[in-house]
């Protein structure tokens, strides 16, 4: 199988190794035309995964055209805000008979849209059969040491999500599948808000009972959104659900749980987000749910106190109150 892995970050150089390693022909797409020489000539991603050797048989490329000759399997690892940018050069690419499996999770600002929508936007020669998404408890950190692994691979065409599931299994990395693609994408987003306010927590110096009702109560949320948008229930319980959700707020890995735990300690977000060089998706995606919310009249309280913290510099001390002090109900 011939794989293009457009993005070159922690997760997209993870996964390139992995399937060199089960045998696929792979190339690499770097967006920097200077970093994308770096990598080619360490074949080592110092930036994103220090450590981790890419084999020389990946093909590691600033030419979007040339990743893409001859490829069957195209995976955007590109972060969602950057997906329409970064591929206008390719907007008439024909994908009609390739698998395009995005790795992303957010919502788009401003448009609303989940990765697959906009990927059915931007290539006018693809179909929503063509569109996959890879999603689940998953930090590259891991995988890339081939620590034991379970995900799920996401599309309404069964048939297509079993390929992925066959190409990107093996003894460290598991795929299940579902055909859910709307609930798994919203479950992927909505996790990074969660887990914010979960580093919001530890940084306050809450303990785990708070971050068990933010979890607990987070993917009620998510749910509440995935159903508004027509998605499946049981998605939310499983691996890109409740499994995603629970490692991105505990991880030290989690770029979204660190940024919260900054802002807890009483740091400004731009001062936090300076410093990173990954980008945490969660920011963005936090301005684009709590909208969407407003859109669609839907409650979403986590997401919103989120919201008036990053961007109204409200007091996560005072957040949590108004979250604790909001008209009791049943649990639902």
């Amino acid at each position: 199988m011939k794989i293009a892995v457009l993005g070159a970050g922690g997760w997209g150089t993870t996964l390139s190794v992995l399937l060199n390693g089960n045998g696929c022909d792979v190339s690499l797409w770097e967006f920097n035309p200077e970093y994308a020489k770096t990598l080619t000539r360490y074949r080592e991603n110092f930036y994103y995964l220090p450590k981790i050797k890419i084999p020389k048989t990946v093909h590691i490329t600033n030419n979007l055209e040339e990743a893409l000759l001859g490829k069957n399997i195209v995976v955007i690892s590109t972060p969602t805000q950057f997906i329409r940018k970064s591929f206008e050069s390719i907007y008439d690419y024909d994908f009609k008979n390739k698998l395009i499996l995005s790795v992303s999770k957010g919502i788009e600002d401003k448009t609303f849209m989940l990765v697959s929508d906009i990927l059915l936007d931007i290539f006018k020669k693809a179909g929503r059969n063509n569109i996959l998404s890879l999603s689940g408890p998953s930090h590259a950190e891991e995988v890339s040491r081939k620590i034991p692994t379970a995900v799920v691979c996401a599309s309404e065409d069964a048939s297509k999500s079993r390929i992925v599931q066959k190409i990107f299994s093996n003894d460290y990395f598991r795929v299940y599948t579902n055909d859910d693609l709307t609930g798994t994408e919203v479950a992927g987003a909505l996790k990074n808000v969660i887990a914010i306010a979960a580093g919001m927590s530890d940084g306050a110096g809450y303990g785990d009972n708070t971050k068990a009702a933010i979890m607990t109560r987070g993917i009620n949320e998510i749910m509440r959104l995935g159903l508004k948008l027509k998605a499946k229930r049981e998605t939310f319980f499983g691996l890109s659900g409740i499994g995603d959700l629970i490692v991105t707020c505990s991880s030290k890995h989690s770029r979204n749980r660190f940024v919260g735990e900054q802002i807890g300690r009483g740091r400004k977000l731009q001062a936090v987000l300076k410093e990173m060089k990954m980008v945490a998706e969660g920011v963005t995606t936090t301005k684009s749910a709590f909208e969407l919310s407003k859109k669609l009249n839907i409650e979403l309280p986590i997401t919103h106190q989120v919201y008036d913290i990053l961007f109204k510099n409200k007091d996560p001390h005072k957040a949590t109150k108004s979250l604790m002090k909001r008209n009791l109900k049943e649990e639902i």
